[in-house]
């Protein structure tokens, strides 16, 4: 099975709340189903980017730490 596309969106070095207000903005514009891969170094993010997720009615579907911050994976909601 192929991998599924998904948009990556690279957001290391910005401080909260950028990362959010910026993934927020990006997946606006997404189709529902849609996946949103981020990279964040705000060791904030942990908190704000399932908080977001669980706000917006997204799916936070992985979250794993990536070189000195973290990478998240959202699909779009409906």
């Amino acid at each position: 099975m192929p991998e599924e596309a998904k948009t990556v969106y690279d957001l290391r070095g910005l401080k909260c709340p950028l990362p959010v207000l910026k993934a927020r903005k990006r997946i606006a514009s997404m189709a529902a189903g849609a996946l949103l891969e981020i990279e964040t170094t705000d060791p904030m993010a942990v908190i704000d980017i399932p908080h977001f997720c669980r706000e917006d009615g997204h799916s936070l579907e992985a979250a794993s730490p990536a070189d000195g911050g973290h990478r998240f994976l959202i699909r779009k909601g409906g």
